[in-house]
């Protein structure tokens, strides 16, 4: 899908093309914003700003120099971003800003609610900020960040209320216990791999931020006022970072916590079936010797040699119990 937005009257309105129809927006727009683009839809954008729109596979590569370049004038900046965070199955996706002449081009493969968001600030009859292409750059990337902002925020109080569960479990049962702790650890590694894909959206803008500062030129007031604003959105995003692995570190560590008390767990129900073996032990072999086939046993032939050897097991169970429990091993 193809969405231009035009300046008209120092705002923008957003006017949907449609290639097949022939359509063409009414004058340069000052953002083309594709959403999982046809090659017609590329064709049409590079027809009018003179640029070559990165294919998918060109989006996804890592390499610095593919991500971040400058080509036939124009600015290629691409960032990873984070969509479905409130499902069980958080992803990422990349989002290129390709800026030429004061007029931006976005291209995504994925709808992330900030996008929503800024779409619909932006076109508000009384917003007459977003004038230009490295505007609305820059207050979409302000979205994305507040937006992250926001998910770690909520991500830090669900850390804490599973930090509460593993250290304030008063549940007695064994069973329904080692469910919960399973239950947690399933929870921590959620929210460890949507800590790990803020972090990964996080860098990217930092680099982005860093590439474009390189790229700007300029020493009229709004030139200074931008890179201003572009140097605040950096400190942001690295704040933010460091919030993020902060949250990881707390992860980990209550991570360990639960692994370390699902080993207590086992220990626990292991010695308890050692304590169990070592009790009846005794017993055992007390019955083992009055079992044997032998005549010569003087305690058969006596009228109490049964209570005896029942006496004898009993006897060789409680003390062996009593012993560890004064040794404070049970």
């Amino acid at each position: 899908m193809l969405r231009a937005y035009i300046r008209e009257n120092d705002r923008l309105v957003a006017t949907d093309i449609d290639i097949a129809a022939g359509e063409t927006p009414l004058g340069a727009a000052v953002w083309y914003n594709l959403t999982d683009p046809t090659r017609a839809e590329d064709d049409f954008v590079e027809s009018c700003l003179g640029i070559d729109i990165p294919t998918r596979a060109e989006m996804d590569d890592i390499e610095p120099s593919a991500r971040l370049y400058n080509e036939d004038g124009a600015e290629f900046m691409t960032i990873t971003a984070l969509f479905n965070a409130d499902s069980d199955e958080p992803m990422k996706t990349p989002i290129t800003f390709v800026l030429r002449n004061n007029q931006l081009v976005t291209v995504r493969y994925a709808d992330p609610r900030p996008f929503k968001l800024f779409e619909r600030l932006v076109t508000r009859p009384t917003n007459n900020v977003y004038t230009s292409g490295e505007k609305v750059m820059l207050g979409l990337i302000e979205a994305i960040i507040d937006r992250l902002a926001q998910l770690l925020e909520t991500t830090g109080d669900e850390i804490d209320l599973i930090s509460r569960e593993v250290f304030r479990n008063k549940t007695k049962n064994v069973t329904r216990k080692a469910r919960d702790l399973q239950e947690i650890i399933e929870r921590i590694g959620k929210k460890g791999d949507i800590l790990t894909l803020a972090r990964e959206s996080l860098v990217s803008i930092t680099r982005l931020s860093s590439f474009h500062q390189t790229m700007e030129s300029g020493n009229t007031k709004s030139a200074k006022d931008l890179r201003q604003e572009l140097k605040i959105l950096q400190r942001d995003a690295a704040a933010l970072s460091d919030h993020a692995a902060f949250l990881s570190n707390k992860i980990n560590f209550l991570l360990d916590a639960t692994l370390g008390l699902i080993n207590l767990e086992q220990n626990q129900i292991i010695k308890i079936f050692s304590v169990a073996a070592v009790v009846f032990l005794p017993p055992t072999l007390v019955a083992s010797v009055y079992g044997m086939n032998f005549d010569l046993l003087p305690e058969l032939h006596l009228s109490f040699g049964y209570p005896l050897a029942l006496g004898l097991m009993v006897c060789s169970a409680i003390l062996p119990y009593l012993f560890f429990k004064r040794k404070g091993w049970l």
